[in-house]
């Protein structure tokens, strides 16, 4: 996996060593986040643009108590965050009655690994490079997630590889975004106290 960003945009074709390593995905989604609003929402479209997912954060909240919800305003999960935990995890709870966490492993360099507890999933990639791969328990590809660069409005490109587990993929996209956030907020408040 490159330490350069994958990310393209809506209408784009997909990243060359992705569709060599991967084949070509069946489905790609693109987020991007409300800069401005009184919740965090993130929007979630198609190749063409249209909204496909709206995943909305209560303000204020400590547990980064998160809803998604899908084009005709279903509820497609919610997400929350463990207060205190060095593993950065988050709760899944799925509308249709699946329940699973994230959980980062610690003690990787070179590449984060955070486990998917509940599904036997593994999300390895690179918060440096902004690179993410998404296993099942067969290890094999069900997603992969790239970030763009600089973006004031947290864009994300996914490209998913079994479609059946698409509302699954996002909720986990979502909670990742999350994490990727507290990690920049945390990273932050460190270099401010050492200054």
């Amino acid at each position: 996996m490159g330490l350069f960003s994958k990310y393209r945009e809506a209408g784009e074709s997909a990243n060359d060593s992705n569709v060599e390593r991967f084949g070509a995905p069946v489905r790609s989604l693109f987020t991007s986040t409300k800069v401005i609003t009184l919740r965090h929402e993130i929007t979630i479209t198609d190749d063409n643009e249209n909204v496909v997912y709206v995943a909305r954060t209560k303000f204020p909240t400590i547990k980064d108590k998160t809803d998604i919800f899908d084009a005709n305003d279903h509820q497609v999960a919610h997400i929350e965050k463990q207060i205190f935990s060095f593993h950065e995890r988050h709760f899944v709870n799925m509308a249709d009655g699946t329940e699973f966490q994230l959980s980062n492993e610690i003690f990787h360099i070179i590449k984060d690994v955070t486990n998917i507890e509940g599904l036997g999933w593994q999300l390895k990639g690179n918060f440096v490079g902004l690179n993410f791969e998404l296993f099942d328990a067969n290890d094999e590809i069900l997603a992969v997630i790239s970030q763009k660069m600089i973006s004031i409005h947290d864009k994300y490109c996914i490209d998913i590889y079994k479609p059946e587990h698409e509302k699954t993929i996002v909720a986990i996209l979502i909670a990742l975004q999350h994490m990727m956030v507290d990690r920049k907020n945390s990273e932050a408040a460190s270099s401010t106290v050492s200054n």
